[in-house]
């Protein structure tokens, strides 16, 4: 049995006090923002104590769908990665940016510079970054998706783009024999927050998924437990999203304290058998506990 945890929008505590010049665009936005509210919902204290947690489960492997930092600053990428190493080794976490991560211009190519260790396809060893990636570990193919781009004040879509989707598609066929599991940022399905925060060519994501299949596709953005069902060829296929992983359980976004998933997985293609179990806080409690565990086979 392989176990593979999840979590998503950490959106990293504390702030670093921004320089004027830094505010000149949409940050200045995400900074009153922050100053008004996030920094209540987001805490360091809550997400030391989720990680501690999921360590103790001993997972296999680490998948983190995005959002580590708040407004692109670029004081904020390296302590991100720091913290991705107190996860474990690039081997071990694989990482997909969120909007977050490319909330400007200037942060986009941070976060390529400062996480490629964590995003990187094993086949190739360059500098570059290419989307779609796989990464196999034990009966898994992880398969990385982009869809963080940046974009104008009040907005947090998503895009993959056709080069992208056209890939996936490629690869979904080549790896049928494993458990293919999609990680991207925003939902494949509708997004809680409506046309402004949505993944714009979700429909053609989801075309792609029903003429070649998944086993699992894993996402985060909306900040709430999530369970859909996409068409796929041989079934429908689960696309489950996470909390924050920093949300205060008194200051939850939308009501939901953070939580991480646990994907147990056994079998073999055709016969995957698929299990999550989910580990959070409940509200108005500072324990991690057991939330729900339920298979995944329809």
């Amino acid at each position: 049995m392989f176990t593979l945890a999840h979590l998503s929008d950490p959106h990293l505590p504390p702030l670093p006090r921004p320089r004027l010049a830094e505010l000149a665009n949409k940050r200045v936005l995400g900074y009153l923002h922050w100053r008004r509210s996030r920094h209540k919902i987001h805490r360091a204290e809550h997400l030391d104590l989720l990680v501690r947690d999921l360590e103790a489960q001993s997972p296999d492997h680490i998948a983190v769908t995005g959002d580590l930092v708040n407004i692109g600053l670029l004081a904020e990428f390296a302590p991100a990665r720091a913290w991705l190493q107190s996860l474990g080794q690039p081997h071990d976490v694989t990482l997909v940016p969120g909007n977050h991560d490319a909330y400007v211009r200037q942060s986009h190519a941070a976060h390529a510079v400062h996480w490629q260790d964590f995003m990187r396809d094993d086949a190739v060893n360059s500098a570059d970054l290419r989307f779609p990636f796989v990464r196999r570990r034990g009966p898994l193919a992880l398969i990385g998706l982009s869809s963080a781009i940046p974009t104008a004040p009040l907005l947090a879509t998503g895009r993959l783009g056709t080069e992208q989707i056209a890939r996936l598609e490629e690869l979904l066929e080549r790896l049928s024999d494993c458990c293919r599991v999609v990680l991207i940022h925003h939902p494949p399905g509708r997004s809680h927050g409506g046309r402004l925060r949505c993944l714009t060519d979700a429909a053609a994501l989801r075309a792609t998924l029903a003429r070649r299949g998944a086993e699992l596709v894993l996402h985060g953005h909306d900040h709430v437990q999530a369970l859909d069902w996409l068409a796929g060829p041989d079934g429908p296929i689960p696309a489950l999203g996470v909390p924050s992983a920093s949300a205060a359980p008194r200051h939850g976004h939308r009501g939901e304290p953070a939580a991480y998933n646990l994907y147990r997985i056994e079998g073999s293609a055709g016969a995957w058998r698929r299990e999550v179990v989910t580990r959070g806080f409940r509200a108005g409690s500072d324990r991690v506990v057991e939330l729900a565990r339920r298979p995944l086979n329809r």
